[in-house]
């Protein structure tokens, strides 16, 4: 039996139609949608308490800072921000056990230095160490690669974990560098497309400022369960949803939002994951974030080398994951057209949607 696409009728035209339209509508509406509604307008700042955060921000002012960092910094790593024309700085967030994943990166994605001629410097932050010989190991290692800075909080008892990291890596950030025009947040699990993210940054149309890019979290709701770590009592937070904030795998701030985040902090002391922490920050400082589908948030996307090339990250990705990946890139070289970008683009999201589908599937059988 021989098929013919000459021969098909109006409505079997019809219906092959139908069927593409609905399979790029699964594979791509959600992201096309969100990145039509997820954009924020221009600000119009009213409320007092927002005017004051931004006015504090503008005015801060932490170079004494440098003078005393020994005690909440114990690796400081001053002198990493020389070149006053930084474009980027990318700052991973790592364990201090995670050394295989952070030689890892550093061999693969993070062994970058420009972006389109633009200085950009990538460093590991990290928070502190359990005993006196992993604190050697960590400062032999910071010695060897000269690319980690240490925080550890010694007054604010009430900030834990991530979002007690995070504000110590935004101080660092405004203390040490302050020239570096935007500010990447991750994690050593993430695989990070520097150059897709630095052309984007470059094409921006618009004045960089008030700049929070990454993967939107919408209607997120807070934990309302009392046994929980993360309980968030309806008198600290009455709100049904979370406010909108990216997801902490990857997200870009501008030097002005890292400065505002950072002020806001200090009013902000809801026990909730640090993400959610900036989201919170951001909307007391009149910020809005800006959603971007390229960041793949907590899913692992399933290689392909065009795909790759056009996300700008894609989490869960364990050290020989990574090794491999990078080679191939490597190896492939050069870019995309513009059919290969769409094939790998398809390709990629079907096995990645497949993957969850059959996650949920193992879930339901266990």
């Amino acid at each position: 039996m021989q098929f013919s696409l000459c021969k098909l009728r109006t409505h079997q035209w019809c219906f092959l139609l139908f069927n593409v339209l609905l399979f790029h509508a699964l594979l791509f509406g959600a992201d096309l949608v969100e990145e039509y509604l997820l954009q924020p307008t221009p600000g119009i700042y009213t409320d007092g308490a927002v005017v004051d955060v931004r006015e504090k921000a503008r005015k801060l002012d932490l170079s004494n800072a440098r003078e005393n960092v020994s005690q909440a910094y114990p690796i400081p790593n001053p002198n990493a921000c020389r070149n006053s024309d930084l474009f980027l700085l990318t700052l991973i967030f790592s364990s201090p056990a995670n050394i295989t994943q952070r030689d890892t990166v550093r061999r693969t994605w993070a062994n970058q230095t420009h972006i389109q001629g633009f200085p950009v410097q990538v460093l590991f932050f990290l928070g502190s160490t359990p005993t006196s010989a992993a604190q050697e190991a960590l400062m032999r290692e910071s010695d060897h690669h000269g690319d980690m800075v240490q925080g550890h909080a010694v007054t604010d008892s009430s900030l834990r974990g991530p979002t007690e990291r995070t504000v110590l890596a935004l101080r660092w950030v405004i203390t040490f560098c302050p020239v570096a025009r935007f500010v990447l947040l991750t994690q050593d699990s993430v695989f990070v497309n520097l150059p897709a993210i630095g052309g984007y940054l470059l094409g921006l149309h618009r004045h960089p400022e008030d700049l929070y890019l990454g993967r939107v979290i919408q209607r997120d709701s807070p934990d309302r369960n009392p046994s929980s770590p993360g309980y968030l009592p309806p008198a600290l937070y009455p709100e049904k949803y979370l406010p909108e904030y990216c997801d902490g795998t990857a997200f870009v701030l501008s030097q002005d939002v890292v400065r505002k985040v950072y002020v806001a902090s200090a009013a902000v002391r809801a026990p909730v994951p640090a993400d959610v922490f900036v989201g919170l920050c951001a909307q007391k400082a009149g910020v809005a974030p800006t959603h971007s589908a390229r960041f793949s948030g907590r899913k692992h996307i399933r290689y392909n080398a065009c795909c790759y090339r056009y996300l700008f990250s894609s989490a869960g990705m364990k050290s020989q994951e990574l090794e491999t990946v990078w080679a191939d890139l490597g190896q492939k070289g050069g870019r995309c057209s513009l059919l290969k970008t769409y094939y790998g683009l398809v390709r990629c999201k079907a096995l990645t949607y497949l993957d969850k589908l059959s996650f949920f599937n193992s879930q339901g059988q266990d």
